[in-house]
C-alpha cells in the first residue's frame, strides 16, 4: 500500500481520498483552510490525517487536487518540500466554455509542474479523464496516466490498482497535453454524444 498526501479538499480530493482509504493506503489531507481539511479527513475515516499547508507532505505520492490555475503556483510555493516526491497532477485546463484548452498547444499543466518542481521530484499526469462523481460510485474504471520517470509511474500505477481501478500508461509526460485534450473529449461526449454525465472513457483489447 502507498502513503498518499492530497493537496485540496474539493470533490476530486474527496473521491480519490475515499478510494485510497478503502484500498488500505495511508492518507493525508492538506488544504489552505484547516477546518475543511479536518472535515474531509474525519469524513474519510480509516486513520486519514491532516497536514499543514506549505510544509513537507507526509506522503510519498502527492496528489495536487486544486483548480488548474493554482496547480503550478502551489507546487512552486512548496518548493523543496516536494523534493523526492511523486507529484500527481489531475487538473484539466479548460477554457470558460469547456470546449477548448486554456493553455498553449505546446505544453500541459503537468509539464509546467515539472518545470516548477524541485530537483528529485517526479511528475505524473493521472485521473483527469475520470469525472469525480463517477469515481465516487466505486466502479471499475480505466485511469490513463503519463510521465517520464518509470519508477514514479510504477508507484502511481500500483496506487491506482490498489483503489480498484485499472492503470493504463500512455507514455511520456509530453502525452499529458493529449490527456488534457482527452478530458475535453469526455466533456463533449457527455454533452452531445451520450447526453449524460455518468460516463467514462476506457480501452478494450481484442483477441485475433
Amino acid at each position: 500500500m502507498k502513503s498518499i498526501s492530497i493537496i485540496g479538499t474539493g470533490d476530486m480530493a474527496r473521491a480519490i481520498g475515499a478510494l485510497a482509504v478503502a484500498g488500505g493506503n495511508t492518507v493525508e489531507i492538506i488544504g489552505r483552510d484547516q477546518s475543511k481539511s479536518t472535515e474531509l479527513a474525519t469524513a474519510l475515516g480509516g486513520g486519514a490525517r491532516t497536514g499543514d499547508f506549505g510544509t513537507a507532505p507526509a506522503g510519498d505520492i502527492v496528489i495536487v487536487a486544486v483548480r488548474y490555475a493554482d496547480v503550478v503556483p502551489v507546487v512552486a510555493q512548496y518548493g523543496n518540500a516536494l523534493a523526492g516526491k511523486v507529484i500527481v497532477d489531475i487538473s484539466n485546463p479548460f477554457n470558460s466554455e469547456a470546449d477548448g484548452l486554456a493553455i498553449p498547444d505546446d505544453t500541459s499543466i503537468a509539464q509546467e509542474v515539472a518545470r516548477a518542481a524541485p530537483a528529485g521530484a517526479s511528475v505524473v499526469k493521472a485521473f483527469n479523464t475520470v469525472f469525480g462523481h463517477v469515481l465516487k460510485e466505486g466502479r471499475t474504471l480505466d485511469v490513463f496516466f503519463a510521465g517520464d520517470d518509470a519508477q514514479a509511474k510504477a508507484h502511481v500505477s500500483e496506487f491506482i490498482a490498489s483503489i480498484g481501478l485499472r492503470p493504463l500508461d500512455v507514455g511520456g509526460l509530453n502525452m499529458a497535453h493529449w490527456l488534457e485534450g482527452t478530458g475535453l473529449v469526455l466533456m463533449g461526449l457527455a454533452r452531445h454524444g451520450v447526453g449524460q454525465w455518468d460516463i467514462t472513457l476506457g480501452a478494450n483489447g481484442f483477441d485475433d
